[in-house]
Protein backbone atom coordinates (compact mmCIF):
# COMPACT_ATOMS: atom_id res chain seq x y z
CA UNK A 1 0.00 0.00 0.00
CA UNK A 2 2.92 2.39 0.66
CA UNK A 3 4.06 2.20 -2.96
CA UNK A 4 0.51 2.93 -4.20
CA UNK A 5 0.23 5.89 -1.85
CA UNK A 6 3.59 7.28 -2.96
CA UNK A 7 2.63 6.70 -6.61
CA UNK A 8 -0.49 8.81 -6.16
CA UNK A 9 1.52 11.57 -4.50
CA UNK A 10 4.30 11.82 -7.08
CA UNK A 11 1.82 11.88 -9.96
CA UNK A 12 0.95 15.38 -8.78
CA UNK A 13 3.14 18.12 -10.24
CA UNK A 14 5.07 20.38 -7.90
CA UNK A 15 5.36 18.02 -4.96
CA UNK A 16 8.62 18.48 -3.10
CA UNK A 17 10.03 15.34 -1.47
CA UNK A 18 12.21 16.30 1.47
CA UNK A 19 14.64 14.13 3.43
CA UNK A 20 16.33 15.85 6.35
CA UNK A 21 19.09 14.67 8.63
CA UNK A 22 21.22 16.53 11.12
CA UNK A 23 23.84 17.43 8.54
CA UNK A 24 21.99 17.60 5.23
CA UNK A 25 18.69 18.20 3.48
CA UNK A 26 17.70 16.84 0.09
CA UNK A 27 14.76 18.28 -1.85
CA UNK A 28 13.52 16.48 -4.96
CA UNK A 29 10.62 17.59 -7.18
CA UNK A 30 8.07 14.97 -8.13
CA UNK A 31 7.57 16.11 -11.71
CA UNK A 32 8.02 13.24 -14.19
CA UNK A 33 9.42 10.90 -11.56
CA UNK A 34 9.10 7.13 -11.88
CA UNK A 35 8.46 4.74 -9.03
CA UNK A 36 9.07 1.02 -8.70
CA UNK A 37 9.49 -1.58 -5.98
CA UNK A 38 11.80 -4.57 -5.66
CA UNK A 39 11.43 -6.55 -2.46
CA UNK A 40 11.27 -4.04 0.42
CA UNK A 41 12.91 -1.20 -1.54
CA UNK A 42 10.80 1.46 -3.24
CA UNK A 43 12.77 3.63 -5.68
CA UNK A 44 11.53 7.08 -6.64
CA UNK A 45 13.29 8.35 -9.75
CA UNK A 46 15.70 6.51 -12.03
CA UNK A 47 19.09 5.27 -10.86
CA UNK A 48 20.72 7.07 -13.81
CA UNK A 49 19.11 10.42 -12.95
CA UNK A 50 21.05 13.00 -10.98
CA UNK A 51 18.61 12.59 -8.08
CA UNK A 52 16.62 9.60 -6.92
CA UNK A 53 15.78 7.98 -3.60
CA UNK A 54 15.40 4.52 -2.16
CA UNK A 55 12.90 3.90 0.65
CA UNK A 56 13.03 0.82 2.84
CA UNK A 57 9.30 0.12 2.94
CA UNK A 58 9.73 -2.23 5.90
CA UNK A 59 10.66 0.74 8.11
CA UNK A 60 7.83 3.15 7.21
CA UNK A 61 4.88 2.51 9.50
CA UNK A 62 2.66 5.54 8.93
CA UNK A 63 1.98 8.73 7.01
CA UNK A 64 0.23 11.80 8.37
CA UNK A 65 -1.67 14.49 6.50
CA UNK A 66 -0.41 17.78 7.92
CA UNK A 67 -1.89 21.28 7.59
CA UNK A 68 0.48 23.62 9.38
CA UNK A 69 -0.31 27.27 10.04
CA UNK A 70 2.59 29.54 9.07
CA UNK A 71 2.73 33.31 9.52
CA UNK A 72 0.98 34.16 6.25
CA UNK A 73 -0.27 30.83 4.92
CA UNK A 74 -1.10 27.20 5.63
CA UNK A 75 1.44 24.58 4.55
CA UNK A 76 0.10 21.26 3.18
CA UNK A 77 2.24 18.14 3.47
CA UNK A 78 2.42 14.43 4.17
CA UNK A 79 4.99 13.19 6.65
CA UNK A 80 6.25 9.62 6.78
CA UNK A 81 7.33 8.03 10.06
CA UNK A 82 9.14 4.89 11.14
CA UNK A 83 8.06 2.45 13.86
CA UNK A 84 9.75 4.60 16.52
CA UNK A 85 7.75 7.68 15.50
CA UNK A 86 10.75 9.37 13.87
CA UNK A 87 10.05 11.34 10.69
CA UNK A 88 11.90 9.82 7.74
CA UNK A 89 10.77 12.12 4.93
CA UNK A 90 8.02 14.51 3.86
CA UNK A 91 6.16 15.37 0.70
CA UNK A 92 5.16 19.03 0.49
CA UNK A 93 2.56 20.52 -1.82
CA UNK A 94 4.40 23.45 -3.44
CA UNK A 95 2.85 26.37 -5.34
CA UNK A 96 -0.24 26.44 -3.12
CA UNK A 97 -0.45 30.25 -3.22
CA UNK A 98 -0.21 32.91 -5.90
CA UNK A 99 1.90 36.09 -5.63
CA UNK A 100 -0.89 37.83 -3.68
CA UNK A 101 -0.96 34.89 -1.21
CA UNK A 102 -4.35 33.64 -2.41
CA UNK A 103 -4.82 29.89 -1.95
CA UNK A 104 -4.85 28.01 -5.26
CA UNK A 105 -8.14 26.09 -5.04
CA UNK A 106 -7.06 23.60 -7.73
CA UNK A 107 -3.93 22.66 -5.74
CA UNK A 108 -5.94 22.48 -2.50
CA UNK A 109 -8.40 20.11 -4.20
CA UNK A 110 -5.52 17.78 -5.12
CA UNK A 111 -4.58 17.57 -1.44
CA UNK A 112 -8.21 17.11 -0.35
CA UNK A 113 -8.83 14.44 -3.02
CA UNK A 114 -5.80 12.46 -1.83
CA UNK A 115 -7.04 12.76 1.75
CA UNK A 116 -10.47 11.44 0.74
CA UNK A 117 -9.05 8.61 -1.39
CA UNK A 118 -7.16 7.27 1.61
CA UNK A 119 -10.15 7.27 3.95
CA UNK A 120 -10.20 10.86 5.23
CA UNK A 121 -7.89 9.83 8.07
CA UNK A 122 -5.17 12.10 9.47
CA UNK A 123 -2.92 9.06 9.89
CA UNK A 124 -2.49 6.15 7.50
CA UNK A 125 -0.89 2.98 8.90
CA UNK A 126 1.31 0.74 6.77
CA UNK A 127 2.06 -2.90 7.50
CA UNK A 128 5.03 -4.37 5.69
CA UNK A 129 4.61 -7.98 4.65
CA UNK A 130 7.44 -9.85 2.97
CA UNK A 131 6.03 -11.36 -0.19
CA UNK A 132 6.95 -14.92 -1.07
Amino acid sequence: MLKDFLSDIIKIDDILIIVRSEGAIIEMKSNSVTIRQKDKWITIGDNDDPCHMHIDSSTISEARFIKEQKTDRVSYSLRFFDKSGEKQFSTVFAKMYDKEMNLNSTRKKLYDDLFQKYGSQQTIKFVYELSN
